[in-house]
């Protein structure tokens, strides 16, 4: 069953704008404050409490016993040789949790001016089941806080400002992220809300919110709930097969939301906000990468008009899954691109540091248990 974690001090990070001034308030202070506050923590960067010279000892103090300044903290960063990153960050209850730094290096420019794309978790674990995920390999340990959520953009911010000259000119060391961490984010629909509106805010991150891809097995329901939201997110959906019958061998949520429900979903979000959506679809050989699965790919991306994401499988330790060849991921995407379909075939990163969603958390959970034993 999943748990339910209430720190003892809430960290800052989870904090509007409005409920910081309210807590403020409480304690006799001016409205002002909680803007300078703010300021210190995403604009300036500080990392402690006696950073934030404009207030007084007693404000700080009263904060340093109110609040967690970000309720997470770094206990591991790997780089990969293609320059792919993983922070494995541990949160108050010693859960962890991955976020993931991808760089596609510019042409003619060296690997600090790379564009990165971040990706966040918004789960200790996974309950969709997935069988080819380890995300969901020890199930849904619980939900992340919009606080914990907004931390591993702060430590991505923390690691870029010390590599690279072109983070300090910009408030946000990143160009887009993309909600495809560990865990299924519309199941975490109000803690997500609440973290993307303060990465969205001009006294948070001040991030755009069309650069913040939102991905979803397939809840139906919360895609049109999110399709409600005057907020201009991007979608993503983790498809992954074309047809009921492959997509319900490896991904129990469509018995709940089948084909028939989710693709209108998709479809009445898309019209809503006039934007073009994502159809992910991971490779793994034998399973989902036929040519008949290509064509009907191709059909429903046609009848979206959706960009469809193709991902060769990132091996799994303990799982039975593999990739195909790269001979017939061409020819897969092939069929969509004959019927110019817009489409990207991804190519591996970051097999060498465990990348893929929730293998180093696994990885070290397992040490953790080995070493408590020994």
């Amino acid at each position: 069953m999943p748990t339910k974690f209430t720190p003892a001090k809430p960290p800052l990070t989870g904090e509007t704008l409005a409920t910081l001034t309210a807590r403020l308030a409480e304690r006799g202070e001016p409205a002002f404050r909680a803007k300078q506050i703010l300021d210190w923590l995403y604009k300036k960067r500080a990392r402690s409490w006696d950073e934030m010279t404009n207030l007084s000892k007693p404000l700080r103090t009263w904060l340093a016993d109110t609040f967690d300044l970000l309720g997470a903290e770094l206990v591991l960063g790997k780089q990969s040789t293609d320059v792919t990153d993983k922070l494995l960050l541990e949160l108050g209850d010693k859960s962890l949790i991955e976020t993931v730094i991808i760089r596609v290096p510019q042409e003619g420019v060296g690997v600090e001016h790379s564009r990165k794309t971040i990706c966040i978790s918004t789960q200790v674990g996974c309950a969709m089941g997935c069988v080819f995920c380890a995300s969901g390999l020890a199930g849904l340990k619980r939900d992340l806080s919009a606080g914990e959520i907004v931390a591993q953009l702060l430590h991505v911010c923390y690691r870029e400002d010390a590599r690279t000259p072109r983070a300090r000119m910009e408030l946000a060391s990143f160009d887009n992220i993309v909600v495809m961490g560990m865990g299924e984010p519309l199941a975490n629909y109000d803690a997500l809300l609440r973290s993307l509106t303060i990465l969205n805010a001009d006294w948070g991150l001040g991030f755009g919110a069309r650069r913040i891809t939102i991905s979803t097995s397939g809840l139906v329901p919360k895609i049109l709930q999110l399709a409600e939201e005057n907020l201009g997110f991007r979608l993503a959906i983790s498809l992954h097969g074309a047809t009921d019958e492959v997509r319900e061998k490896i991904m129990p949520v469509n018995k709940a939301f089948p084909l028939a429900k989710l693709i209108p979903a998709v479809r009445a979000f898309s019209e809503k906000h006039g934007r073009m959506v994502t159809l992910e679809f991971i490779l793994i050989d034998a399973i989902n990468d036929s040519l008949d699965q290509a064509r009907i790919l191709r059909d429903i991306a046609l009848d979206l008009h959706a960009h469809v994401n193709l991902i060769p499988y990132n091996t799994v330790e303990g799982l039975p899954w593999k990739r195909p060849s790269i001979t017939r991921q061409e020819k897969f995407a092939d069929v969509l691109r004959a019927a110019r379909v817009s489409v990207t075939l991804r190519r591996e990163k970051g097999h060498d540091i465990d990348a893929a969603c929730g293998q180093l958390r696994l990885k070290t959970e397992k040490e953790r248990e080995l070493a408590s034993v020994a």
